[in-house]
């Protein structure tokens, strides 16, 4: 088993339903325990300013999926709740589920960077990830939690519920 950290978004069709769904959904994937999951947090949308806040959170989930099985799993749960994938970049849709994190694992493949390409400087990121990973957490390419914390402060972000 692996630890992954999985991130959530939804700024469509009821968010918090959404981040909901896909935490049921991801409990139920084989050969994988979901562990612990942060606040749900409100941000402001990285793309276009005139679509709705978002709602996020980031999952921990034990798993003996391969990267690209998880990433297939998760793209279905994705679809599953509507989420339809457009041309526009960071625009709003139903659901997103990034894998943050896998284990000490550095990937880079065409369908998938880990650690998450641009992780360190995503507020609704890191802390969600903060609440609920080890306080000394590296990632695999040394780089500590606590120094992406303080080069990223907590602005636009409101600490909503805890599912």
């Amino acid at each position: 088993m692996e630890r992954v950290y999985i991130g959530l978004g939804s700024n469509l069709a009821e968010p918090l339903r959404q981040l909901q769904a896909a935490l049921a959904a991801i409990a139920e994937l084989p050969h994988s325990q979901l562990v612990t999951t942060s606040s749900f947090y409100a941000s402001d949308p990285l793309g276009p300013p005139d679509q709705p806040r978002y709602v996020n959170a980031v999952a921990a989930l034990d798993t003996e999926l391969a990267p690209l099985e998880l990433l297939d799993a998760l793209q279905r749960i994705e679809q599953e709740q509507g989420r339809v994938r457009k041309a526009e970049r960071w625009g709003p849709r139903t659901l997103d589920l990034d894998i943050l994190l896998f284990g000490n694992r550095l990937l880079s493949e065409e369908r998938l960077t880990v650690p998450h390409y641009h992780m360190h400087a995503r507020a609704f990121v890191l802390y969600p990830l903060a609440e609920i990973a080890p306080t000394d957490l590296q990632l695999p390419d040394g780089r500590r939690l606590e120094q992406l914390l303080a080069a990223c402060p907590f602005e636009g972000l409101e600490r909503l519920v805890t599912p």
